[in-house]
């Protein structure tokens, strides 16, 4: 496993933590793949019951590292240019199609971006009173990807999904629970034994009676076809960062300035 994949196993629970504090767990390819990589194996291993995912440091996940690291795929080169998902897709497909065990997000910290797609990924949240959870896309001119447009309106609403990501809201712990993308809020200094102690709890469940149960839950909540709505969502964060919008978004963020939007 990567250096920057941190696995630690406690009775039948397995905890994957992003290990790039210096970086707030940035994603870099590396990183992303890593991540998709160890809930794979968590999935194949039975006596592995619980999966929890949490970040290393006073970050969850900062989001897309935009400091320009180095392009990495798990995948021969041929087959890396055929995958028209890649790893902001591959969060939600990891954990929702190939993890019938249940996935419990660990939000000690601020989650944007894909990084906000990892936790909301999750089949639940716990999130530490001080996180701050935000989209982030209209700042840098982009589109949600990373399955946002499938779990934001599952877990709030359509409006009020789109409200958070359409005005750029930012949301700390009790308010994330209030619009429903927690369960629970949980005060920092006794954040990391609270998360141990709710995944330990999902043992005392037979795995196979949670195992089914995340599978029917799963199926239900599949109105549109899982993939084809993530290939949507690459479409179009492409053609937004692509854009004269996109690339002016981008350089004012980077110049911390107001952008100026033409539509174009």
């Amino acid at each position: 496993m990567s250096r920057l994949v941190e696995v630690t196993d406690a009775g039948h629970v397995r905890t994957i933590r992003l290990n790039r504090p210096e970086k707030k767990n940035a994603l870099s390819q590396e990183l992303a793949w890593g991540v998709v990589a160890a809930v794979d194996a968590a999935a194949a291993d039975d006596d592995v019951w619980v999966v929890a995912i949490t970040g290393v440091g006073d970050a969850f996940c900062a989001g897309l590292d935009l400091s320009g690291a180095e392009p990495y795929s798990p995948y021969p080169a041929m087959t890396a240019q055929l995958d028209d998902i890649g790893w902001v897709g591959q969060f939600l497909l990891s954990i929702r199609k190939r993890c019938d065990k249940p996935v419990v997000g660990g939000v000690n910290g601020v989650a944007v971006g894909a990084g906000l797609g990892l936790a909301m990924a999750c089949d639940v949240r716990l999130i530490a009173a001080s996180a701050r959870l935000m989209a982030g896309y209209t700042r840098i001119g982009g589109s949600p990807d990373a399955g946002l447009t499938i779990t934001l309106p599952q877990a709030m609403g359509y409006e009020r999904a789109i409200r958070f990501m359409m005005e750029n809201r930012t949301l700390t712990g009790e308010e994330a629970v209030a619009w429903g993308m927690a369960g629970e809020a949980v005060a920092d200094a006794d954040f990391e034994a609270r998360l141990a102690d709710y995944c330990r709890s999902l043992c005392d469940w037979s795995p196979i009676t949670l195992r089914l149960l995340k599978r029917g839950m799963v199926k239900a909540c599949e109105g549109a076809d899982m993939e084809q709505q993530l290939r949507y969502e690459v479409s179009n964060i492409r053609r937004a960062f692509g854009s004269q919008d996109g690339q002016e978004a981008r350089r004012a963020f980077l110049e911390k300035r107001k952008p100026v939007f033409t539509g174009r």
